[in-house]
């Protein structure tokens, strides 16, 4: 009797196991172990300096700095924190990482598309003149945006924040937008051609539903990089659009710091970015791996 023969004559459960590509049971290996090993204590390196001021943020005002582990924790750092002036700068904030957001999309997606698919002889170096505008360097640029801010009245103000953030957030929409339009297929548009849609129809309703994973992305990345500027903050506000990195700062005094404000400050700049991760981190994690694979 051949092979073929006895496998053929064999019960369904040996012809399975006789197959290549059974699936086998998951032993843990000692490579295994050492890989989850590694990526656990990479991730406990990571959130360390995250709960130990989530912790400090918790203790009271006069034992911040003990080095007692168990403690009741308390809110009293929060409240404090919230009848000041940190409100007021916390707002100032979600209003300027907001607007300069919602600005740097409305205008860096379409500028993305033409880029994409019109083609003409500068499409090039029009990308790359958008790109150079995140290489200079801070203090570049600061003082002359001081003396045209002053000049024209946008000095201390939410608005004038949100269009400097705006200017920088611009280039990195365009150029994270270039690759996920460019992945999506052409023919669809055509497709909404031929049905009576114009292209700026087309564009918006085929092009950005296909496209929504990487507007969450680029969303992302904009609102934590307005939102964690500290330089232009500083030096274009006084006090009426002050934000919270800058509010921090005010903790820190010729008498003392006040760690468990800094701690407690801290922790809630830490909420507003990880609630907005959060709410699109289906979108972000496919925005984030498109393009990682060929057709």
């Amino acid at each position: 009797m051949t092979d073929a023969t006895r496998a053929a004559a064999a019960p369904i459960p040996a012809r399975i196991g006789a197959w290549p590509g059974r699936v086998r049971p998951l032993r843990w290996r000692p490579h295994r172990i050492g890989l989850h090993a590694a990526a656990l204590a990479l991730l406990l390196a990571v959130l360390f300096p995250f709960a130990w001021m989530v912790q400090m943020a918790l203790r009271p005002a006069d034992a911040v700095l003990d080095d007692a582990v168990l403690f009741l924790p308390t809110l009293e750092n929060f409240v404090a924190l919230w009848q000041g002036h940190f409100p007021k700068s916390f707002l100032n904030s979600v209003l300027v990482s907001s607007l300069s957001t919602a600005a740097s999309l409305v205008l860096g997606v379409p500028a993305a598309y033409v880029l994409t698919r019109w083609r003409f002889r500068a499409r090039r170096r029009v990308a790359l003149w958008i790109l150079a505008t995140r290489m200079a360097p801070p203090i570049a640029l600061t003082i002359p945006f001081f003396l045209a801010y002053r000049w024209v009245g946008l000095q201390d103000s939410v608005v004038g924040l949100a269009l400097i953030y705006m200017t920088f957030n611009i280039s990195i929409v365009v150029w994270f937008m270039q690759t996920f339009f460019a992945a999506i297929p052409r023919s669809l548009e055509e497709a909404a051609w031929i049905d009576g849609c114009g292209v700026w129809q087309a564009f918006r309703r085929v092009t950005l539903p296909l496209a929504a994973p990487g507007l969450a992305a680029t969303a992302v990345f904009c609102f934590i990089f307005s939102w964690n500027d500290f330089f232009f903050a500083l030096i274009l506000t006084r006090t009426n659009a002050v934000t919270a990195p800058v509010a921090i700062t005010n903790f820190l005094q010729y008498e003392g710091w006040e760690w468990g404000k800094i701690a407690a400050a801290g922790t809630l700049v830490m909420l507003p970015v990880l609630a907005f991760t959060l709410l699109v981190r289906k979108y972000l994690v496919r925005g984030l791996t498109a393009g990682g694979l060929k057709d």
